[in-house]
């Protein structure tokens, strides 16, 4: 059955090359004369709005608010409004670990802040602007300042009785910093 199934789909395939292609009647103009100028979609960003969303740090600090936090805050934050989604600790839940932990036998570590992730100040820039899923950029400058605090001191990266700020941040040493390579391409600005 399932040989004559082949046979006869190869033959109707075959065939649909012979049917003669019927021809199409030519547009009456071209399409892009119908386009108008602007479609009237939206309006032209205010500067408020626009200082709302250019909030991006980058690796050296550039771009950190002002405010401070410590781990001890961080935690009360993250079991409100991160434990949900990363587990208790931020070592695994709906939405993945954020904390090293020792892995399955025979299993890769997770990726997680404390072994992937390149910089500190980037851990503060994507809750941010992210974070919390469900209210992104919710949160204020000294509760991200603390879930940052948080997470590196989980993480064995700070001491947690650090106070995380603009200051402090840029310093920290990630261990996977060195894994990751500046592009070197020449004739435009290097990319981190």
């Amino acid at each position: 059955m399932s040989k004559l199934l082949v046979i006869l789909s190869t033959i109707w395939v075959g065939l649909g090359g012979l049917i003669p292609q019927l021809p199409r009647p030519p547009l009456p103009h071209a399409v892009g004369d119908t386009l108008p100028n602007r479609f009237g979609f939206g309006k032209p960003a205010t500067a408020a709005q626009i200082s709302r969303i250019d909030i991006d740090v980058r690796p050296d600090g550039v771009g950190l608010p002002a405010g401070s936090g410590t781990a001890a805050k961080g935690q009360v934050i993250f079991v409100s409004k991160c434990a949900a989604c990363h587990g208790v600790g931020g070592t695994g839940g709906a939405q993945g670990a954020l904390v090293v932990t020792a892995p399955a036998p025979g299993k890769r570590p997770a990726n997680v802040i404390g072994n992937y992730w390149p910089y500190a100040s980037t851990v503060f820039d994507y809750i941010r602007r992210a974070m919390p899923f469900a209210e992104p950029g919710s949160l204020t400058n000294n509760e991200v300042y603390a879930l940052t605090a948080y997470l590196l001191s989980a993480n064995n990266l700070m001491d947690e009785k650090t106070v995380l700020d603009a200051k402090i941040l840029p310093t920290i040493q990630m261990p996977a910093q060195k894994r990751f390579v500046p592009d070197d391409r020449r004739g435009g600005p290097d990319i981190h």
